[in-house]
């Protein structure tokens, strides 16, 4: 694994914020994307650009779930919890 602070400081980073589009609408992290959990197996090829990948939501519960479910499809990425952490350490 991967240290998630290190990882945001990097502009090749790809951070996920996996909330429901209103969510992501209310707030995000600048620069992430937004893929809804319920979308992932969907878009599954999103998420092999290469990158590192930083997954978030609001509480770090979906982020978990879609976390484990990446790599079980041999996708490497971080949980990065709650957005509003993910914020702070990309930007402090």
């Amino acid at each position: 694994m991967k240290n998630v602070s290190i990882l945001l400081k990097s502009p090749q980073t790809t951070i996920v914020d996996v909330r429901t589009p209103a969510e992501f609408m209310g707030g995000h992290v600048a620069g992430s994307i937004n893929i809804p959990l319920n979308e992932i197996p969907q878009k599954i090829n999103e998420f092999k650009s290469g990158s590192d990948i930083v997954l978030c939501c609001a509480s770090g519960g979906r982020s978990a779930q879609a976390a484990m479910y990446l790599r079980q499809q041999g996708i490497a990425c971080e949980d990065g919890g709650s957005w509003l952490s993910v914020n702070y350490l990309k930007n402090n």
